[in-house]
């Protein structure tokens, strides 16, 4: 597994950004979305946000209603970490075929 990065926040792509904008309401949501498209530390900001239950803002691209739809859907989920490394090793694996 890969090792965890605990000073991933000053890598990230959101680091110079207003607060204000991450924790934005309505359509500007869509604009801090837009700021964790290329975030190189996009998967550790929204394992931090799922372990910890963060109730509030964008993170990892995904706001806090879709955070909370997705915590009901896996409710079992015990580290967010293993099951997003997973997902995104599968991901980087050659299709076959």
């Amino acid at each position: 597994m890969t090792s965890v990065n605990a000073y991933w926040h000053e890598d990230a792509a959101c680091r110079g950004t207003d607060p204000e904008e991450l924790f934005a309401d309505g359509a500007r949501q869509n604009r801090a979305k837009a700021v964790c498209a290329g975030c190189p530390v996009r998967t550790e900001c929204l394992v931090e946000a799922l372990d910890n239950r963060i109730e509030w803002g964008v993170w990892g691209g995904m706001t806090e209603r879709e955070r909370r739809a997705l915590l009901r859907r896996r409710p079992n989920v015990v580290s967010w970490r293993q099951v997003l490394e997973s997902a995104r090793r599968e991901q980087e694996q050659p299709r076959a075929g």
